[in-house]
């Protein structure tokens, strides 16, 4: 069994969405400095790094993060590379065939760097969310940081996974995963009234 961790590194580098609160980190204690623990805190947005939406996110009165299916977080994954241009939505002429599991994680490839942030990123369309929810699959993951094009204020394909009853995964590290079929493990926090939460994004290669 390998284990392949498919979270970006969380620290003062790592870039969130343009207006969004930066990741800091506060040491309260260190044993270096004589205390007998290291303490610390940290500020920072729900979306930060590899992270689950909760649908209160983009719907009024939806679930928080607390209330989110675990079941969809864990369990087999098909991972599908498709070859599509910056600021472009995947549909469903990207796919050759499948999909071949509940859970897809899409590698684009346009968001190659989160501590170099870029706009033009590939996210995926409402035709292609239908084709999945029609082919049984319950969870879409990118790797990039939203579904939905850096642009799009009305949210179309988030939309359209909440009319589906589907969850998502962004701002995953897919580069040098093979494309095919794992265990996907990516389970988030049990946040009150949050709106998203930090996942430890794992790929089970058995």
């Amino acid at each position: 069994m390998r284990l392949i961790d498919i979270s970006p590194l969380i620290s003062e580098d790592i870039d969130v969405w343009p207006g969004d609160v930066p990741f800091e980190g506060r040491k309260s204690l260190e044993i270096p400095k004589g205390h007998n623990i290291d303490l610390g805190s940290m500020t920072t947005t729900f979306h930060v790094g590899a992270h689950a939406d909760a649908p209160i996110h983009y719907v009024a009165g939806g679930a928080d993060a607390a209330g989110l299916e675990l079941g969809h977080y864990y369990g087999t994954c098909e991972v599908i590379q498709v070859d599509v241009g910056r600021g472009e939505r995947v549909k469903p002429d990207h796919l050759s065939e499948g999909p071949n599991a509940q859970r897809v994680l899409f590698k684009t490839g346009t968001f190659p760097d989160p501590e170099d942030w870029n706009d033009d990123f590939a996210a995926l369309s409402p035709e292609l969310i239908d084709h999945l929810n029609d082919n049984g699959v319950v969870l879409v993951g990118i790797d990039t940081p939203s579904v939905d094009l850096f642009d799009d204020k009305v949210l179309h394909t988030h939309e359209r996974l909440h009319r589906h009853g589907m969850s998502n995964l962004e701002g995953l590290i897919l580069h040098g995963v093979e494309p095919g079929l794992y265990t996907l493990a990516a389970f988030p926090l049990k946040i009150r009234r949050a709106d998203a939460s930090p996942v430890r994004a794992v790929l089970i290669d058995e």
